[in-house]
């Protein structure tokens, strides 16, 4: 058994747990199998760079962040279009699968990373998915691996930024990924005991965030910004001319959102960007044993030659959907979602 293995997009801690997963669990249900790993993502599958890896290589890995098979963005918009030496992406990728012989290809990845995975599906390759990202926006699963890592992160930020904050009596931005949709944002500011957050799925007030800050008895306010979050004025703007505002602000909202307070009188506001710690480090117990698990449900669909799925944790059960069933979806935070509500029960503002 040939099975190709790549790593897409954004790296984060649970990657290398994933493919031990897939890797131990194939070794010891197959007879014989032999992994293709791809480097750096589908450029390995496009321009045929591979190496045959040993199982034993994935041993010893259960706790190390990023991916020793190395990655990168092939964003899906620009999948079909050749690049810049006219090379057919899609096509090579079709005829190295074919050429290297392989009875599957896994891959590892988010949202874009999954479509150009349905994509392949669609013609004719065996391929099975595993959901990474520390966004926890992939449709379809409850949970994604990285997730909780990245929590990890952006609470141990949060609680590192109170004691200056209690110190001084400041308000203090903490800016964390969330591009699209607020999931680390959300469960970060609950872990951390936010006062505000705010994420891309409900549209704030910079008024609201001064009134909250000025009612605040504690003398201190703690503000968790998802980067995509937007003010209402925003949501009303082309893209470019939001782009714009934010580039006069190092591209930060925490930094829009500041300078915008200080013109209310809110004085002593201080930012901290999160930025790529929230991927790195080693993955927490649960993102391992997460993991792990999805890795050898791929397997198990690789054996029973289940192919065209994503595995997925649903219900608090690891399943599987078809791959066009996730495909091109967003995993967005519902606005009626009882955590939306306990938040608010418990005081935290989303300031919309």
């Amino acid at each position: 058994m040939r099975v190709g293995l790549l790593t897409s997009g954004g790296d984060c801690q649970a990657l290398n747990p994933t493919m031990r997963g897939v890797v131990l669990t194939l070794k010891n249900l197959a007879k014989k199998v032999e992994i293709i790993g791809f480097a750096n993502g589908y450029k390995g599958l496009i321009y045929n760079h591979y190496s045959i890896v040993s199982p034993s290589a994935f041993v010893n890995i259960l706790n190390q962040g990023g991916t020793i098979l190395g990655t990168s963005r092939e964003p899906f918009k620009h999948i079909t279009e050749p690049d810049e030496n006219g090379v057919d992406k899609v096509k090579a990728m079709v005829e190295n699968y074919k050429k290297l012989d392989l009875d599957c290809l896994v891959v590892l990845g988010g949202n874009g990373s999954i479509k150009t995975a349905n994509l392949l599906s669609e013609k004719g390759l065996n391929v099975i998915a595993l959901p990474k990202t520390i966004d926890n926006d992939i449709y379809g699963t409850d949970i994604t691996f990285g997730f909780d890592s990245a929590i990890s992160v952006g609470t141990n930020v949060i609680d590192n930024i109170r004691t200056t904050a209690q110190s001084h009596k400041r308000t203090f931005i903490v800016e964390l990924m969330g591009h699209k949709v607020g999931w680390l944002g959300l469960y970060s500011a609950i872990a951390g005991g936010a006062d505000i957050v705010l994420i891309p799925e409900k549209p704030f007030s910079i008024k609201k965030i001064a009134d909250v800050i000025n009612n605040n008895k504690k003398g201190y306010t703690i503000i968790v910004a998802s980067e995509g979050a937007m003010t209402k004025e925003m949501t009303k703007m082309p893209k470019k001319d939001r782009k714009k505002v934010l580039s006069k602000n190092n591209n930060s909202i925490a930094t829009y959102i500041a300078s915008e307070l200080e013109k209310l009188g809110i004085v002593e506001v201080r930012t901290t960007i999160a930025g790529h710690t929230q991927r790195g480090g080693e993955p927490t117990p649960y993102d391992r044993i997460l993991s792990t698990r999805l890795g050898a449900k791929g397997a198990e669909l690789i054996i029973s030659k289940n192919y065209g799925n994503l595995v997925v944790f649903k219900d608090n059960e690891i399943s599987y959907i078809p791959l066009s069933e996730t495909a091109g979806k967003l995993k967005a935070i519902d606005d009626n979602s009882p955590i939306i509500k306990e938040c608010e029960n418990l005081g935290i503002s989303f300031c919309d």
